[in-house]
């Protein structure tokens, strides 16, 4: 039998609101969502977009887990009903299947099923270029959303979109303010948007464009087509790693007549906090050719380096990979590893990309 129930606007919309200025409370505005709506649980779509890193309520966790894992997240038969989600506000599996053939349906047998879930209702949270679904779930026992759930479920949609538009704001404000902070630095980096493709850059990058670097359908290219999909295929098991990587390999970007440029992918978390945000990684690009390399002496004297970790953390500082540096200072990959440990400790550094930025940082004279 069919639940209803007279639903909190008011709660609603603030936890929203809450968490669209503050995008750590997403999670939290998923609890209380369930909480007004009477559903097992909640969870929020960038429908145009399968990415992993979804705010949800802590009690779909385990089927959460399983949608990520065993594939789902890409064969999720409620993504067809994006139509007329789009078309009406609200949108549950009725409008598309029969009784008959969820009870044949793999994605509901043996995906929800197990998981003690079956009811829906997608509610449309959309402004503009942005487009979310918010995903109520019930449980077998607790029966399908009610038509007079469903019609508050509409007049919530058309109160909500401001929110999606406000998130969208200021998590573009977010990633503006990371390209600032690499600029400081003199660090050129690449926003990159939940489709890989590039949504800005900073007067670092964009001087690059001038000396090999390259956008092609809005995506960053080499003349090497081999290094270009190596890129865009980092970038996608960046944004698509479960749980969230914070970087991946870095990827050479061959030039002509010049030194290859070397790309970093990497995850900021307070930019990229979750598939709702409009930056969802960033590419740290180094030129070998016009990196500052730090005198060995320098760098023994302020971070305590031994001469081998000062001769690698100065050959790091152009950025080029380990595997490259390992060979001209001739030493042994698997050396080269524990010795880049070592730097990074001494340096308070996580990652190369890290380690080439602060280096540069230092005073050149």
């Amino acid at each position: 039998m069919a639940m209803t129930t007279a639903f909190d606007f008011a709660l609603i919309e603030a936890s929203l609101v809450e968490a669209a200025v503050d995008p750590t409370r997403w999670d939290e505005a998923m609890e209380r969502v369930a909480q007004a709506t009477g559903s097992f649980g909640a969870l929020l779509f960038d429908v145009d977009r399968h990415l992993p890193i979804l705010p949800r309520t802590r009690s779909v966790a385990r089927s959460f887990e399983v949608y990520v894992n065993d594939g789902w997240v890409e064969r999720d038969e409620r993504f067809r009903l994006v139509p007329f989600l789009r078309a009406h506000g609200v949108a549950t599996d009725e409008d598309l299947l029969t009784s008959d053939e969820v009870a044949r349906h793999p994605y509901f047998q043996e995906f929800l099923a197990p998981c003690r879930l079956r009811w829906c209702a997608l509610v449309k949270m959309a402004a503009g270029d942005a487009f979310w679904s918010l995903s109520l779930q019930r449980t077998i026992d607790q029966g399908p959303f009610s038509a007079d759930e469903l019609q508050q479920l509409k007049a919530l949609s058309q109160r909500v979109g401001s929110v999606a538009a406000l998130a969208t704001v200021l998590g573009l404000a977010r990633a503006e303010a990371a390209l600032d902070a690499f600029a400081a630095s003199d660090t050129a980096a690449v926003l990159i948007g939940k489709d890989g493709t590039v949504l800005g850059m900073n007067a670092a990058a964009e001087s690059l464009r001038a000396r090999g670097l390259a956008v092609e359908g809005r995506r960053l290219a080499s003349i090497d087509r081999g290094a270009s999909d190596a890129l865009n295929r980092a970038l996608h098991a960046l944004l698509r790693s479960q749980p969230a990587a914070t970087s991946m390999p870095p990827v050479a970007l061959p030039r002509m007549h010049r030194r290859a440029l070397i790309a970093y992918p990497v995850r900021l978390g307070h930019v990229s906090y979750n598939s709702l945000a409009p930056c969802q990684a960033v590419v740290i690009l180094v030129d070998p050719e016009a990196q500052y390399r730090p005198p060995e002496s320098h760098l023994r004297s302020l971070f305590a380096l031994t001469p081998g970790e000062a001769r690698l953390a100065s050959a790091m500082s152009t950025g080029e990979p380990l595997e490259v540096v390992a060979e001209r200072c001739g030493v042994a990959y698997g050396t080269a590893r524990v010795v880049l440990k070592a730097v990074f400790a001494k340096t308070g550094t996580h990652r190369q990309a890290e380690l080439v930025s602060q280096l540069g940082r230092l005073p050149q004279n």
